[in-house]
C-alpha cells in the first residue's frame, strides 16, 4: 500500500511536469479544440464562381506528402526541417511567422483557376493569378467581413515571406533550391473604403512546375470546414497516400513526421485519437490501432472497399 510520503512525492513530481515549461509551438498545439465542422457558409447554390467549384478544387500533392505548413494559427518561427526517403525540406518563417495551412487555401485557389484554366486550352495562362478577394473569402468558406480582408492580406505576407529550401521534383525538374511561398502579391483595385477588391498574385517557379505538369490531386469541398490544422493536414495525407486505393496504413510516428506537428509523440496520438472519434474527415475514416501503434485510413465510397474485399477473397 503506497505511504502518504510516497503520495506526497509522487503529486510533487506530476505537478512538476504539469508546470514545465514548453515551447510556444508545442502549447499552441497543446490548446485543442474538440474537432468539428464549421458551418457552410456559401452553399453552392447561393453563389456563382466562374472557375472554382466544389468539383474541381485541386491542390498540388507534393505540399500534400510534405509539411510545408504551420498547423498553429499562432506566430511561429521556428525552422523546421523534415527529411524522408531521400527527400528534404526546410521552412524557413519570415517576420511574421510561418505560413499556416489556412494561408494555404490561397494556394489551393489559385492552382484550381490555373488548372481549370490549362483545362479550358488557354494561351493566356501564367504564373500571376488575378483573383477577387471577395470569391477568394467565398470560396474557401470564410466570413466576408473587414476582418477577412486583413486575415486574408497577412496571410500574403506571411506567404511571401515563408522560405521552402528543397529538392522534390516538380514537371521532371528536380533541383536542390529556395524560393518563397510566393513570390509577391499586389493589390490591383481597391474599393473606396480602401478593401482590397482584385489582387495579383505570382506564384513560385517550383509551384507553377507541379501545376503544369498536372501533378495536382482534386480535394472536397468540406475541407475547408475542417477547424483545426491538424484534422486538415491528415485529410491531406490522406488523399495523397490513399488516392484510389481503399485504404492507407501508417505508422503513427511516420505519421507525426509527415504532418509537420511540433508537439511530442504522446500529444500527438491523444489529437489523432480525437479525430478519429468525431470522424470528421471528408471521404476517410481513420482508426487507431493501439497494438501496432499506427493508423489506417479508409475511404468512405462503400463500392471501393466492397471491390477491396472481394478481390482479396479472390
Amino acid at each position: 500500500m503506497e505511504s502518504l510520503q510516497d503520495l506526497f512525492e509522487r503529486l510533487q513530481k506530476t505537478a512538476a511536469r504539469r508546470t514545465a515549461p514548453i515551447s510556444e509551438p508545442e502549447a499552441s498545439e497543446q490548446r485543442t479544440h474538440r474537432p468539428r465542422l464549421l458551418p457552410d457558409r456559401h452553399q453552392v447554390g447561393d453563389f456563382f464562381i466562374a472557375d472554382i467549384t466544389d468539383s474541381v478544387l485541386k491542390g498540388d500533392r507534393h505540399s500534400m506528402e510534405h509539411p510545408m505548413f504551420g498547423l498553429s494559427k499562432k506566430p511561429d518561427r521556428t525552422v523546421r526541417h523534415y527529411e524522408h526517403n531521400g527527400i528534404h525540406v526546410t521552412v524557413k518563417p519570415g517576420a511574421d511567422g510561418v505560413a499556416t495551412i489556412w494561408d494555404k487555401d490561397v494556394l489551393l485557389y489559385c492552382i484550381s483557376k490555373l488548372v481549370a484554366a490549362l483545362n479550358e486550352g488557354r494561351q493566356d495562362v501564367s504564373r500571376v493569378v488575378r483573383l477577387t478577394a471577395y470569391d477568394l473569402l467565398v470560396t474557401t468558406n470564410r466570413t466576408t467581413g473587414g476582418r477577412s480582408y486583413e486575415e486574408l492580406r497577412a496571410a500574403f505576407e506571411r506567404l511571401r515571406g515563408t522560405s521552402i529550401v528543397t529538392d522534390i521534383t516538380t514537371n521532371g525538374i528536380r533541383q536542390r533550391r529556395g524560393f518563397g511561398l510566393i513570390d509577391n502579391w499586389e493589390i490591383v483595385e481597391k474599393a473606396a473604403n480602401g478593401r482590397m477588391l482584385a489582387v495579383e498574385i505570382t506564384l513560385n517557379q517550383w509551384l507553377y512546375n507541379a501545376i503544369v505538369a498536372r501533378e495536382v490531386l482534386t480535394l472536397n469541398r468540406n475541407y475547408f470546414r475542417l477547424s483545426g490544422g491538424l484534422e486538415r493536414r491528415l485529410y491531406e495525407l490522406a488523399r495523397k497516400h490513399c488516392g484510389q486505393q481503399p485504404k492507407w496504413v501508417v505508422s503513427l510516428a511516420l505519421l507525426h513526421k509527415k504532418s509537420g506537428s511540433m508537439g511530442p509523440l504522446k500529444r500527438f496520438r491523444e489529437m489523432v485519437k480525437k479525430i478519429v472519434v468525431s470522424d470528421l474527415l471528408p471521404d476517410y475514416r481513420a482508426k487507431y490501432d493501439g497494438d501496432a501503434d499506427q493508423v489506417i485510413f479508409y475511404t468512405k465510397d462503400a463500392k471501393k472497399l466492397a471491390e477491396s474485399i472481394i478481390h482479396k477473397s479472390e
